[in-house]
């Protein structure tokens, strides 16, 4: 009896020790690389716009791991699909970070996707690079904003605009949620103090997806009747714009009537579109594929070849998305480390190249700096720059034509270490 007891004790202390065995050989695998999130909508609405920046992040870390990985590790990419359902982005960020250990994530193109998921990088404190042109008035101690700012893209269009095509009457389109409710918020602020009355300014909101345009239309075209220049600054997101610029076309709006200037078209949507009625329109980027440089041209062709399609395009937010994993990536060489709070001590100052011809830095807003660039719709889809400003232009945090905003700074280093800074009451209000 004993010794079957011994036996049996014998074997079962066997059994637990090859288990923590393989507890450790599985941690050991998962220290052996450094996980990389990709939080995308790779289905809905959003599709559209974010699934080339879920290919284009498997590029960069491809790329990276060609080059030797990261502090001796090789990257490796957990894609998830957020289904443009923004409380399932949430849950994927969740189970990215606590479930998968991603060490940063890369992701959201919406600001409500953005919103959603800020509590849960705050709560685990990880890091998310967010790549897309927004709304501002935020600044978040574990967020990177690498796409434009207001004053990186809405406020230079609209001077574009008013400067070179004498615009008078403004049209300021959007889809209804966050982005453009701010955006255009902050556009009604600027225009207004630019001496532009009410009666001039005409906005409107739509659903994400909205497919049915002819009445909006017609009213912008009678809107724009009235013998004023008249243009549409559209803060439309995703599949919704391929219905409204066919609309545009059925009812014979031509760029050098009401041109339209967008916020959120770039080739990856124009691939989409019969671009004939749409020439002369405009869009405002930070990047347009057809800008020549030795570093664009580079890499399209690395593109290319990793995406086996010579006619694919790149846009804007990929630019952003190769900005920030690199600028991460040299923080964690600089860090020696992916430790969150290591990244973010590390990552304000760092410079890295962009594709036009300059260099990004990481300021203490969290925010980089950018070229800003305006370009026209060619028949083939593409752009030709029509103007850009001359020098690089820092992201703000906060809008300097909203009063409640215009106190407030950023600032994550020491000693202000916060997202909000009241200039006049020299507190924080918290990020």
């Amino acid at each position: 009896m004993n010794h079957r007891f011994t036996l049996k004790s014998r074997l079962l202390g066997a059994a637990a020790m090859a288990a923590l065995l393989a507890q450790a050989v599985t941690a050991h695998a998962q220290d052996d690389t450094i996980k990389v999130g990709v939080l995308h909508s790779l289905s809905g609405t959003m599709a559209i716009s974010e699934t080339t920046l879920k290919d284009v992040m498997l590029m960069l870390v491809d790329e990276q791991n060609k080059k030797g990985g990261l502090l001796g590790k090789q990257l490796e990419a957990v894609v998830v699909d957020i289904a443009s359902d923004w409380p399932l982005a949430a849950e994927k960020a969740r189970e990215l970070i606590e479930v998968n250990n991603v060490d940063a994530v890369f992701g959201c193109w919406t600001s409500v996707c953005r919103k959603s998921v800020l509590p849960v990088f705050e709560e685990l404190n990880s890091l998310l690079f967010y790549p897309v042109q927004y709304e501002g008035e935020e600044s978040q101690r574990n967020v990177f904003y690498t796409g434009a700012s207001p004053n990186q893209q809405a406020i230079p269009a609209v001077d574009y605009l008013m400067n070179e095509e004498g615009v008078e009457r403004w049209v300021l389109a959007g889809t209804d949620y966050v982005y453009p409710q701010t955006t255009n918020k902050i556009l009604e602020a600027y225009l207004k103090d630019k001496g532009v009355a009410a009666e001039d300014i005409m906005i409107n909101y739509t659903p994400f997806g909205h497919s049915d345009w002819q009445t909006i239309v017609s009213d912008i075209k009678n809107f724009g009747s009235a013998g004023k220049k008249t243009a549409v600054v559209s803060t439309i997101n995703g599949d919704a714009n391929v219905p409204f610029y066919r609309e545009l076309g059925n009812q014979g709006i031509a760029a050098e009537d009401i041109p339209v200037v967008a916020f959120s078209v770039g080739e990856e949507e124009l691939a989409g579109l019969d671009t004939t009625p749409l020439v002369g329109h405009l869009s405002a980027w930070n990047y347009f594929m057809s800008v020549d440089t030795p570093e664009n041209a580079s890499f399209i062709e690395t593109w290319h070849a990793f995406i086996g399609d010579a006619e694919r395009v790149t846009n804007d937010p990929m630019e952003a998305h190769y900005i920030g994993f690199n600028m991460w990536a040299a923080a964690v060489e600089k860090a020696g480390s992916t430790d969150a709070d290591a990244i973010i001590d590390a990552i304000v100052g760092v410079e890295v190249p962009n594709l036009t011809g300059g260099t990004a830095v990481m300021l203490p807003n969290h925010h980089i700096t950018k070229p800003v660039l305006i370009g026209e719709i060619q028949a083939d889809g593409q752009y030709d720059v029509v103007w850009e400003t001359e020098d690089l232009v820092p992201g703000d945090a906060w809008s300097d034509y909203l009063p409640e905003s215009a106190v407030l700074e950023a600032d994550w280093t020491a000693p202000i270490n916060c997202g909000n800074y009241n200039t006049e009451t020299k507190t924080c209000g918290g990020s």
